[in-house]
């Protein structure tokens, strides 16, 4: 399989950028999950709206375990610049993943028309400073998939890592 594309900017895949902001952790998720982030992020542009869903794993582990597209109820005459999670769907994704030994570890979100980074909004509503959050952003036709902490406030960069699926 080819390695990730190149966006128009300048961008691989992972959202490289020639800035990288030092960091001890490295966030691992299948190759099927982040197909699943952009598969839902591609289909929710066409509306236009930004997608949104969960990350579950363990909680101080750094490996994405499943990865659960949500509903966007933001009101629709805004869901193209923010996102609000379902929060029916965020109850069964936390049910699910609590009844497989996982937590919600983090939040992925798209945004159709910036760059992958989160924006004063998501900065503003970042609900956990523990947790994971991927912005995928499908302005071009490769898109950008880049994951970050935000802590009071302050956005770093943690590597994304694509895992290959185990040997049949």
């Amino acid at each position: 399989m080819p390695g990730p594309a190149i966006a128009r900017n300048g961008l691989d895949a992972f959202g490289g950028h020639g800035r990288r902001v030092p960091s001890t952790s490295v966030l691992r998720i299948s190759r099927a999950d982040w197909q699943s982030i952009i598969d839902h992020s591609l289909a929710e542009a066409e509306k236009p709206a930004e997608a949104c869903g969960l990350l579950a794993g363990e909680l101080g582990d750094m490996d994405v375990k499943a990865v659960y597209p949500c509903g966007n109820a933001a009101p629709a005459d805004r869901q193209n610049v923010i996102y609000e999670l379902d929060s029916r769907d965020y109850l069964k994704a936390d049910r699910d993943a609590r009844e497989k030994g996982w937590d919600i570890i983090g939040v992925y979100h798209s945004h159709t028309h910036t760059q992958a980074y989160p924006s004063p909004t998501d900065i503003a509503q970042a609900p956990d400073p523990s947790w994971h959050y991927i912005v995928a952003s499908v302005q071009h036709p490769a898109p950008v998939v880049r994951s970050y902490t935000i802590v009071d406030g302050e956005v770093a960069e943690e590597p994304l890592v694509l895992e290959r699926p185990a040997s049949q």
